[in-house]
């Protein structure tokens, strides 16, 4: 009866070989091919439930009638935030790095992307510069 081997479903991985890589695993008994397992990770967007939509068209910020949210505005700084409710921002100038809550990494959203940020969602917001956003809250549901 033949074996089967089967391969992991929860992530990807690849072979290579290499004389170095075999030199480094072979005992000298049975050839060895160096399996490197890659970690298969998410965009932060997708971990934190953030939605991107990126150089908005002027039709969709018609759409959705940017032009009557209202407007916040500030310099260089670094802001603790949290969102109590659903938040549409549109960039109008500058970017903003945000990085969640016990994370290391950051998002980067710049001039000309709209941004759904969720409800409970926390962050530090560091801008580097002047910045401008149109703001809406949104109920459960909008979209």
């Amino acid at each position: 009866m033949a074996g089967v081997i089967s391969a992991p479903t929860l992530g990807f991985f690849s072979v290579k070989k290499t004389s170095r890589d075999s030199r480094k695993l072979n005992n000298g008994n049975l050839p060895c091919h160096g399996i490197r397992a890659m970690r298969v990770e998410k965009p932060l967007e997708e971990l934190y439930n953030v939605r991107v939509e990126r150089q908005v068209s002027p039709e969709r910020l018609k759409e959705l009638d940017v032009s009557r949210w209202s407007m916040w505005k500030t310099g260089k700084c670094k802001l603790p935030w949290d969102w109590q409710v659903d938040q549409l921002v549109y960039i109008e100038e500058g970017e903003v790095r945000v990085v969640p809550e016990g994370s290391q990494c950051y998002m980067r959203f710049l001039a000309g992307d709209l941004i759904r940020y969720p409800k409970w969602f926390e962050a530090d917001l560091f801008f580097n510069g002047p910045y401008q956003e149109r703001y809406s809250f949104r109920a459960y549901g909008d979209d």
